[in-house]
């Protein structure tokens, strides 16, 4: 497949808790070949493994929690978003387009109120 211009885009994926490591290893599979299938690259991928969800999603409270970094052409993402939604394994993702890669995360501890 021709790869075209690509954009860096970042992804945070929600796979269902209740599957084996096996079964999430190849939810976690079926999304990044999803991805390279259109022509793009994974760059990096950050497990945040199993967190509980801020509300309840589908009758979900936990979830294993992905944070991808990969390229793809811009009319690909429309896609992959449909595959996405045929996902049972899934429970909610978004994509957003970045310019950076970050190679660690890291988050700011909250400033106490007075």
């Amino acid at each position: 497949m021709e790869k075209g211009k690509q954009h860096l885009f970042e992804g945070m994926y929600i796979i269902n808790a209740s599957l084996s490591e096996d079964a999430t290893g190849k939810a976690l599979e079926r999304i990044t070949s999803g991805i390279e299938n259109r022509g793009g690259e994974i760059k990096k991928i950050h497990d945040q493994g199993r967190k509980k969800l801020a509300y309840e999603i589908n009758g979900f409270r936990q979830g294993y929690y992905y944070l991808l970094y990969f390229t793809l052409p811009p009319l690909e993402v429309k896609e992959i978003w449909k595959e996405y939604h045929l996902n049972e394994d899934l429970i909610r993702f978004f994509t957003l387009r970045t310019n950076e890669v970050m190679e660690k995360i890291e988050f700011k501890p909250l400033k106490e109120e007075d």
